[in-house]
């Protein structure tokens, strides 16, 4: 019995390994499902791409005080354009150092724009308990000024030289001296 033993396994083995290894699925009369067409991938022209800074910006807009805001009327001049909300802590402790670079440096203007969802009532309430020298425009988070990055954070500050040209942009807080040393910088 034990010579058969091995012949044994031999014949199973064999057969094992003759054996199909999936059943054939059975005919059917439906057709086969097509797998879905991938989309097309979008061209470079359906693709928005990443909005930045234009290299002379412009900028028009109505401030919270009803007068006209206009970026070209600032030539001759730095100019500070500092993106901030009610709601950003950094932003607010900005808020007194750059009023007073506006009021105290004849050669820079400071413009806000509030980019929040918010009011002209509720920004003027909150500017008449935090008061700035300079200007303040609330922008449309949704739809911000085309020639400016879309804020990736706040607050955004972006310097803007004598002829009109970005100098410059500082992601987070940013002080006078910052924005000081950067037009020493540029000189």
């Amino acid at each position: 019995m034990t010579c058969k033993t091995p012949l044994l396994l031999a014949a199973l083995l064999a057969l094992a390994a003759c054996k199909p290894a999936q059943e054939p699925t059975p005919a059917s009369s439906q057709p086969p499902a097509q797998a879905p067409t991938p989309a097309a991938p979008a061209t470079v022209e359906d693709t928005p791409a990443e909005r930045v800074t234009a290299e002379f910006p412009s900028l028009k807009m109505k401030a919270v005080d009803g007068s006209d805001y206009d970026l070209a009327a600032h030539r001759g001049k730095w100019v500070v354009v500092n993106f901030w909300a009610t709601w950003c802590a950094p932003c607010r402790k900005e808020m007194p150092e750059l009023s007073a670079l506006h009021a105290m440096r004849s050669n820079i203007e400071v413009v806000g724009l509030a980019y929040e969802d918010i009011e002209t009532p509720e920004m003027q309430a909150f500017l008449t308990k935090h008061p700035v020298t300079y200007p303040i425009v609330i922008v449309d988070p949704f739809d911000p000024p085309a020639d400016f990055a879309t804020p990736r954070g706040l607050p955004l500050t972006h310097l803007i030289d004598p002829q009109g040209k970005l100098a410059h942009s500082f992601l987070g807080p940013v002080t006078a001296a910052d924005i000081e040393k950067q037009i020493a910088a540029a000189k």
